[in-house]
């Protein structure tokens, strides 16, 4: 620390510096100025202007205008890298609040789980920071004021989404790699180095949604954005109004899936895991039954189903009791899947037990059977049974569509590579993760208006558009740690943790475009703005939407694809300075 405290000493002086200079001279005399022996050095004949030393400042440190300090005593300076300062200073702090705020809704998951928390207030959280600053931004000084740092607003608003969605994205892609076999990427398999279709990540069904969602936010902006090809002010308030409406109900709708998700997810894992029992029960009556389950006319052989239950009925009692059942699932092996044999046992029961007597008939059985061939039959291309050699091709492919349904569904919790262990100290760890969210809240609130006003003068300083400042710079403040904890955790090479990744990078983009739109639209409806961000808000459709349309089609993402992230993020840059700047959008 010693060593450092010079150069902290110097660093500190040069920015002070730029608030010092020497005076002009005047061009006439003033009578309350004590005389240095130069005055009129530009009108009189006696003097040269040369003949004197004139101190000018460094352009990087002029300051020819005033700025007011945040709050009446944060500092404040007009000078170029005074403001940077103040942005680096200012955007630790929000970097900082969003560490805060990530780390206590983590401590408060432990304690309360998903549903409510995990749903609610985890993603709303999330995105506290961009809101924060999307406010002040809106709710700093006259109308005029507002209108000219709202930009700010819209930059924090367009760079988070394109940030996350095309340079994090791509990142993780490259950084949770893994070797691709049958289309599937390995767990922790990476010899292909960086082999552009041979090397990837693959996630499941539930990102693939998460991504359609993604694309779907986007439909507030189309709202507000369609009016404004009129010349009908009238109708740009109604639209605005309707799009900050829809952008509500669709922040509503979605935290209600985040609370039901985990059910949901529960029970189509659970019944694409019995759908692959029942397939592998199939396979093993057919090879019992030397592949004839099925007599010349395609239907069900029920002489051959018959013997068939006799076989499986040991005690003979023309019954199959939930032991006999069992005895004939832990016969039948289930290496691709973790599976429970009881519960197994218990899902089967109730399929083909319809009497509800825990005993399945002769009649019951035949029944399932008949009714799971009709189903394997739907599933797959019945054109390939070929009823002559009663070798049922179809039931092979269902098996193995059953698998595939399996493996995109999710893998179980039980296999999950996140351990939950109990809390054991949860007062503790409660009073902690309040703590840390208030903290977080505090210093957001606190901070965020003197970071948009240090954005603000630095624009002015440089004369560069505070959205191209904000688009860039702000981001990597407010979604820091979500871009470092999203490829921490692809880096561990699993399917499943490339999931919660990319769900997570798609949901925090969906939060940033219903959330922040919505405290976005409700800024310029309230205050009566100019809505004037086409360009910003094209940006912002068509980067969701391709990401959106190529992550719900695939589950699988080879390294080419990050290609298509990196360069969606240039491309934005360039078509908002294009639209703005050369055809006059803005």
């Amino acid at each position: 620390m010693s060593k450092l405290l010079p150069l902290l000493i110097l660093f500190s002086f040069l920015i002070l510096c730029g608030q010092s200079h020497g005076r002009y001279s005047l061009p006439e005399r003033r009578l309350d100025l004590l005389s240095d022996g130069v005055h009129r050095s530009g009108t009189s004949s006696s003097y040269s202007p040369s003949s004197f030393l004139t101190l000018q400042r460094p352009s990087l440190l002029k300051a020819e205008s005033t700025c007011d300090e945040t709050y009446g005593f944060l500092p404040c300076t007009t000078t170029v890298l005074g403001n940077l300062f103040l942005i680096l200073v200012y955007g630790a702090l929000m970097y900082t609040a969003a560490t805060y705020l990530s780390t206590g809704s983590e401590l408060l998951l432990e304690i309360l789980g998903p549903g409510i928390i995990g749903g609610l207030f985890l993603p709303i959280l999330g995105a506290l920071p961009d809101a924060m600053l999307i406010l002040v931004s809106g709710l700093s000084g006259s109308t005029e004021t507002a209108q000219d740092q709202v930009s700010v607003g819209m930059g924090l608003l367009a760079g988070s989404t394109v940030m996350l969605i095309t340079v994090v994205w791509g990142s993780c892609v490259i950084i949770g790699k893994c070797d691709i076999e049958n289309g599937i990427a390995s767990d922790n398999k990476d010899t292909k180095g960086f082999s552009l279709t041979g090397s990837g990540v693959s996630t499941d069904i539930w990102t693939s949604y998460s991504a359609i969602i993604m694309a779907v936010s986007v439909i507030p902006f189309i709202i507000v954005q369609l009016p404004q090809l009129l010349s009908s002010t009238a109708a740009r308030q109604w639209a605005m109004l309707i799009g900050l409406i829809f952008s509500l109900a669709l922040l509503i709708s979605y935290c209600m899936y985040q609370v039901f998700q985990p059910w949901i997810q529960r029970r189509r894992f659970a019944y694409a895991k019995h759908k692959h029992v029942i397939s592998g029960l199939l396979q093993h009556l057919k090879m019992r039954a030397m592949g004839r389950l099925l007599d010349d006319n395609g239907e069900l052989d029920i002489e051959v189903i018959t013997k068939l239950f006799h076989t499986i009925d040991v005690d003979r009692d023309d019954c199959l009791s939930p032991a006999e059942l069992r005895a004939l699932i832990v016969g039948i092996r289930f290496d691709e899947i973790e599976l429970d044999k009881d519960d197994a046992v218990d899902k089967v029961m109730k399929d083909f037990d319809t009497s509800r007597d825990s005993l399945i008939s002769r009649g019951e059985f035949i029944t399932g059977v008949r009714k799971w061939l009709k189903e394997a039959k739907h599933a797959g291309d019945s054109n390939k049974t070929t009823s002559g050699s009663h070798t049922m091709k179809f039931l092979s492919d269902f098996h193995e569509q059953t698998k595939k349904e399996h493996d995109l569904v999710g893998v179980d919790e039980d296999q999950s590579d996140e351990v939950v262990e109990g809390v054991d100290n949860p007062r503790r760890t409660s009073i902690k993760a309040g703590l840390m969210l208030l903290a977080g809240t505090l210093i957001a609130a606190a901070f965020a208006d003197p970071l948009v006003d240090a954005v603000d003068n630095f624009s002015d300083a440089t004369s560069i558009p505070t959205f191209f400042i904000s688009f860039i710079a702000l981001p990597l403040a407010t979604n820091s740690s979500e871009a470092v904890s999203a490829i921490i955790f692809a880096s561990r090479k699993k399917r499943r943790t490339a999931s919660l990744t990319f769900s997570e990078l798609y949901g925090a983009v969906t939060m940033n475009n219903v959330l922040c739109l919505s405290v976005f639209l409700a800024l310029v409806y309230v205050r009566g703005l100019t809505w004037d961000f086409s360009a910003e808000v094209l940006v912002i459709v068509i980067v969701c939407v391709v990401m959106g349309v190529f992550g719900s089609l695939r589950t699988t993402f080879p390294l080419w694809t990050t290609s298509i992230a990196y360069l969606l993020y240039p491309f934005s840059l360039v078509l908002v300075y294009v639209l703005d700047y050369i055809f006059g959008w803005s």
